[in-house]
């Protein structure tokens, strides 16, 4: 290592470490890395002290960022039958008018909530990559550029996932009109990797992936030939058996169910990430557990669309791994992720306390447990309170009464389902505060630009 060490040190009284929670925890961060853990201690001089339980932050899993604009715009019945399809339909109309510059104020109000929230990366499964007319930009980039700069502006740490995305259905159907933005071919999409990944070399925070839009987008050739051209130790996204017509159009091309057929045409495992695989039966359920792929899970995206419920509780028993994501970001909320997560699965059985491992009975810690594992995995980074991580933390708000009276152990369980507003007071990324009393130093200019773009959008004004 060449130049000089930043080093800062932290003390918290409570704090969630790889075991459970310890007291009276020292920290010490020397370029944005945790290089010394230790509990049952005191405060070394010159230490901020942190007032409240600290937590490690989660990956978000699932992002598309242009979708925060249309949030709470799709709510009105238009058909009988509405679906996730006719939600695509509003999706496609707002895909048309959106500029560069626009989706960059989309991006950075958007990545400002979610560390409000307690999320410091982000998995951006971006598609949106052409002019209206889906033609390339000068820098075929360009999109992607937007992000970057909204994350770098944000301060989150971004996990890029550009998406090849190619047809319109299962068998290579032609893309239609509404998808003119998003489409690439195999070698476009190689030349549109190489470029975020000159855009990206040397960033702390950020890093790249590879993405498929869903296997009715792509086809097997493509999918061998972009994991064979590019680095093995990526991460690999794609959306998968999200409705039961996708569970059912896969048969109808194939035979086969949608994680059925990947796993036995491409193969699954660790560098996989499958976005809501709701729909599986047991032979996919046990292929993901075993292959130890994560399945990327975003209960207000799903519940907001109509999509099923995902079989949690078959899936805890085979220590599946799964991450959270805000996916269309109706929510930005931790708790309301989990929240929905554990309640479905409790509708669904008629029962309470469904989502726990042997190991781990309490409910919230086995939820924000396992989010952080999956969520580190899916997004090829390393968040935790421990030596070697990216010191990355949160500070819950202890003078809410069910923060700051309640027990230790409670803590996750109180803040998971009992708090209705949010209580995540201050955010560190890579030891430097982002957020602090609940706000960013961007608040008030980016609400602004923020508010223009939706006025213009979706207004017209």
């Amino acid at each position: 290592m060449t130049g000089t060490q930043t080093r800062h040190y932290f003390f918290a009284e409570r704090a969630w470490l790889a075991d459970g929670w310890h007291n009276n925890v020292s920290f010490e961060v020397t370029d944005g890395v945790f290089t010394h853990v230790e509990s049952d201690t005191s405060a070394v001089e010159g230490a901020t002290k942190l007032i409240g339980p600290v937590l490690p932050t989660l990956a978000n899993v699932h992002s598309h960022a242009f979708q925060r604009v249309m949030a709470g715009m799709a709510e009105v019945c238009l058909n009988p039958n509405d679906s996730f399809w006719s939600w695509r339909d509003l999706m496609y109309k707002i895909v048309q008018k959106l500029s560069p510059e626009q989706a960059n104020v989309i991006a950075t109000q958007l990545y400002i909530d979610m560390l409000k929230a307690g999320y410091t990366q982000v998995g951006e499964f971006h598609y949106l990559h052409h002019d209206v007319a889906g033609k390339h930009y000068a820098n075929r980039a360009e999109m992607s550029h937007q992000l970057i700069n909204a994350a770098d502006r944000s301060g989150i740490g971004l996990t890029l996932l550009p998406v090849l995305y190619s047809h319109s259905g299962f068998g290579a159907l032609a893309p239609n009109e509404g998808q003119a933005r998003f489409i690439n071919s195999s070698h476009s999409y190689l030349e549109l990797q190489s470029q975020c990944e000159q855009s990206l070399a040397g960033s702390e925070l950020h890093n790249l992936g590879i993405c498929f839009h869903s296997l009715r987008a792509v086809t097997e050739q493509q999918i061998k030939e972009v994991l064979s051209s590019l680095d093995s130790n990526k991460v690999v996204h794609i959306h998968i058996s999200e409705q039961q017509k996708e569970v059912n159009d896969c048969l109808a091309w194939s035979g086969q169910r949608p994680v059925e057929w990947l796993h036995e045409h491409v193969g699954l495992n660790e560098r996989w990430n499958l976005i809501h695989a709701t729909h599986l039966n047991e032979y996919e359920l046990n292929a993901i557990a075993s292959s130890k792929a994560v399945v990327g899970l975003c209960p207000t995206t799903e519940a907001n669309l109509g999509d099923g419920i995902f079989p949690g509780v078959e899936f805890e028993r085979l220590n599946g791994r799964w991450g959270i994501g805000s996916d269309s970001h109706v929510s930005l909320s931790i708790v309301e992720e989990l929240r929905i997560l554990e309640y479905g699965q409790r509708l669904r059985d008629q029962q309470r306390n469904r989502l726990y491992r042997g190991e781990q009975t309490s409910i919230g810690d086995n939820l924000f447990t396992q989010a952080l594992l999956g969520g580190n995995q899916s997004c090829g980074v390393d968040l935790g309170l421990a030596v070697g991580q990216r010191a990355d933390f949160m500070v819950l708000d202890d003078t809410h009464p069910f923060i700051g009276a309640s027990e230790t152990k409670d803590v996750l369980n109180r803040w998971l389902f009992a708090c209705s507003e949010n209580v995540v007071k201050d955010v560190f990324v890579a030891g430097k505060q982002v957020i602090s009393e609940g706000r960013h130093e961007l608040d008030v200019i980016s609400r602004s630009e923020f508010s223009k773009v939706i006025k213009k959008v979706i207004y017209d004004v």
